[in-house]
């Protein structure tokens, strides 16, 4: 049995909720695994930290809870400092590179993007999260590339699916550049369950 737990983290507004359910559609839906999501918001809808966990499994999720991310992506500061103790020692961490600035151990592996700049160049800051999960499904391969680009296509506003296609794809385009086919281990995806 294998299980990833995850954990995507950033402030009320960048669409955090919306790249959890993403990853859960891409799991469940078009890769057919099973998961769960939790989300969280601090005492203001925007400008807090708000995070979304997922429990992603090959059998049915019976908790759904996380214990240790084995994936932890972080779009702000804010949400770096409360959550950066629960990531496993071996967990993979995706980061905002322009908004997170972190104190990685060592052997973590680590991937950092500029995301919010990337969005920009795009024409609409608010599609930051759709370039994030694109980075993040090329880092992770949870599941393939096209079938998380399948769950974006389905999941995003109706009139907006070119615009945020695009930025899944300048977020995978952006890792095969930077870290090249870089491969992940299965084994740091499997939690020790």
């Amino acid at each position: 049995m294998s299980r990833t737990e995850i954990r995507i983290t950033g402030f009320g507004g960048q669409g955090v909720v919306l790249s959890g359910y993403i990853i859960g559609r891409a799991c469940a839906i078009h890769s057919g695994k099973h998961a769960t999501m939790i989300q969280s918001f601090g005492p203001e809808a925007r400008g807090s930290a708000c995070s979304a966990t997922l429990a992603v499994s090959d059998t049915m999720v019976l908790y759904p809870y996380i214990r240790r991310p084995d994936i932890f992506v972080v779009m702000s500061t804010e949400g770096y400092d409360m959550y950066r103790d629960e990531l496993k020692d071996e967990g993979i961490f995706v980061y905002e590179e322009n908004l997170v600035h972190p104190t990685l151990k060592e052997g973590q592996p680590s991937f950092g993007i500029p995301s919010t700049r990337i969005a920009e160049s795009l024409g609409r800051s608010i599609v930051q999260n759709i370039v994030m999960l694109g980075f993040a499904a090329a880092v992770t391969q949870i599941v393939p590339r096209e079938k998380m680009r399948e769950a974006v296509e389905a999941s995003v506003p109706t009139g907006t699916e070119e615009l945020n296609l695009k930025a899944f794809d300048a977020g995978c385009a952006h890792f095969d550049e930077k870290y090249g086919q870089k491969e992940v281990s299965e084994k740091t995806l499997t939690a020790d369950s």
